[in-house]
């Protein structure tokens, strides 16, 4: 499995122009956002926050409130800024919509279709995803036939005996149901099946590929239920790679996926 952060919310040129530090417009560099050291998520959090408690304009919010917020230690004594501790404070209340205003899209490639079908449970994400119908999976194609994972349950340790005796591992089965289903789906195509129906032979494991988009609130719902240990391997895998991607552009945000 490989996920990639390939975009996430970032503030317009035009906002920054916005900036005004000593009565003038100033640019990129050495404005109120380097000085704060306030990340791009973290000024349209506290823009979409105070929208709904302050009677200044969402454009000028962090302009006119962002040295009181990103200026100040946290009065909450857990560490920060007080626009840390505004965030924390929200999220505690419940208040989560304010965070759906940060957008994350992946690539994650090379997840079972077993996975994908988990995913889609999960509301308020947006997919694009390598098509069966299209994309041919047969031995001679460009693809050079399916991938498939295998589940870390399945390995040498699990045996049973064969009806001659002979024991076998759990691994073995497993490689024998894969090329079977490749098998039998390369005896479809050959007969003139349609790739659309022939793929009805292909297991949960084989692989595929997606785009998929989040906003916060969403990405951090689907890490409380999915990296817990009671979830399946292969997508507690994904939520911690979707996570640590997301903490690595927006650090703040790591207590909220807690341990």
């Amino acid at each position: 499995m490989k996920v990639t952060l390939l975009a996430h919310t970032q503030l317009s040129e035009k906002f920054y122009d916005s900036f005004d530090i000593y009565g003038e417009f100033s640019e990129y560099e050495g404005n109120k956002v380097d000085r704060s050291n306030a990340t791009d998520g973290q000024i349209i959090s506290l823009s979409a926050i105070r929208t709904c408690y302050s009677s200044n304009a969402p454009s000028e919010i962090f302009n006119l409130e962002g040295e009181k917020y990103f200026g100040k230690q946290a009065s909450d004594g857990e560490g920060g800024t007080d626009a840390d501790r505004l965030i924390r404070h929200i999220m505690k209340s419940g208040h989560t919509s304010t965070m759906e205003h940060l957008n994350f899209t992946f690539a994650v490639e090379g997840v079972s279709r077993s996975l994908l079908a988990q995913l889609t449970r999960h509301r308020h994400f947006s997919f694009s995803v390598q098509s069966q119908r299209y994309v041919k999976f047969g031995s001679d194609d460009k693809s050079g036939g399916m991938d498939y994972i295998t589940p870390h349950t399945v390995n040498d340790e699990k045996e049973m005996i064969g009806l001659a005796g002979v024991p076998y591992a759990a691994t073995e089965i497993y490689k024998k149901a894969m090329k079977k289903a490749q098998k039998y789906y390369d005896e479809l195509r050959e007969a003139g099946v349609p790739a659309e129906d022939a793929r009805m032979v292909l297991p949960n494991a084989a692989t595929c590929n997606l785009v998929m988009t989040g906003n916060l609130r969403s990405i951090l719902d689907f890490c409380s239920k999915r990296l817990s240990k009671q979830a399946q391997h292969e997508i507690r895998m994904l939520a911690e790679k979707l996570r640590d991607e997301v903490v690595a552009v927006e650090p703040w945000t790591k207590s909220f996926f807690g341990k």
